[in-house]
């Protein structure tokens, strides 16, 4: 499932396929994903201008010139590209947006978890209201060390699980944080509300860290990942524990474990993380 990095990465791409063009036909091939997707039809939305694109959690907003936004969400297998309309439709293209520029923005996902849908902004670059429940962005000054200590107390949940909650941070799923609690020294199974400051401190840089580095290499193609021009992202080559159980750990040596926490798989180090 696409995370924020690879949100970011694509949110980025179609920034600078998006701005400044205009819808001229929308085609629709499949009535949903998970939302229908038929409403596009009628939404009236060949002549709106694209004046913005950015990220919001694992959500992409592409704004439009009217006070409205398309609002998507990559699910488990979502991709998007902006082609030539040349290029014959895919078998699992579920929506055809035609360009001014004579391209084709092309929304694909074979497992149909994905969301398109049109919303109405409350202002110029705010969040539409289909998002007012999400919690803080990790790469804001606001989360910190500080931050994690004051909402883990009194949290019986696992540590993981914690920095998954959307309703706390946003973001942040199964690669990022194995790759986060690792990185850190804390096992992912530790009860949240028994980190201590430093902890959460290593926690929050960590998370930084790893999160930046992540765009920086386009996000990480585990799976069905790929971005808007078709590249895959490149951070999965410097993945040290996701995915990697039995392996040797790479600071110890300790071979890696693996356990379910909240119906998802998590790899760590029974030495290092504590």
């Amino acid at each position: 499932m696409p995370e924020l990095p690879e949100a970011e990465t694509i949110g980025r791409a179609l920034k600078r396929a998006l701005v400044g063009r205009r819808i001229t036909e929308v085609r629709v091939f499949s009535p949903a994903m998970r939302e229908p997707l038929t409403p596009l039809l009628d939404a009236e939305l060949p002549g709106r201008r694209f004046v913005d694109v950015r990220r919001r959690a694992r959500y992409v907003i592409a704004e439009l010139d009217d006070g409205r936004a398309l609002l998507m969400h990559f699910g488990m297998s979502g991709v998007v590209r902006v082609e030539s309309a040349a290029v014959p439709r895919r078998r699992h293209e579920h929506v055809f947006l035609h360009l001014s520029d004579g391209r084709i923005f092309r929304f694909e996902c074979t497992r149909r978890f994905s969301l398109l849908k049109v919303v109405t902004l409350p202002a110029p670059g705010a969040d539409p209201v289909e998002l007012s429940r999400l919690g803080v962005e990790p790469l804001c000054d606001e989360f910190d060390g500080a931050f994690l200590f004051r909402h883990s107390r009194n949290r019986s949940c696992c540590v993981k699980n914690f920095l998954m909650d959307n309703a706390v941070v946003v973001g942040i799923g199964n690669i990022y944080a194995t790759e986060t609690l690792f990185a850190a020294r804390v096992s992912p199974s530790r009860q949240a509300g028994s980190l201590t400051r430093s902890e959460c401190e290593r926690l929050a840089g960590e998370a930084k860290r790893i999160l930046f580095r992540a765009i920086e290499l386009g996000g990480s193609s585990i799976s069905d990942f790929l971005n808007v021009d078709g590249s895959e992202g490149k951070f999965a080559q410097e993945l040290r524990v996701y995915g990697r159980a039995g392996q040797p750990c790479p600071v110890c040596g300790t071979v890696l474990e693996t356990k379910r926490l909240g119906g998802r798989s998590s790899c760590f180090c029974p030495r290092c993380q504590l």
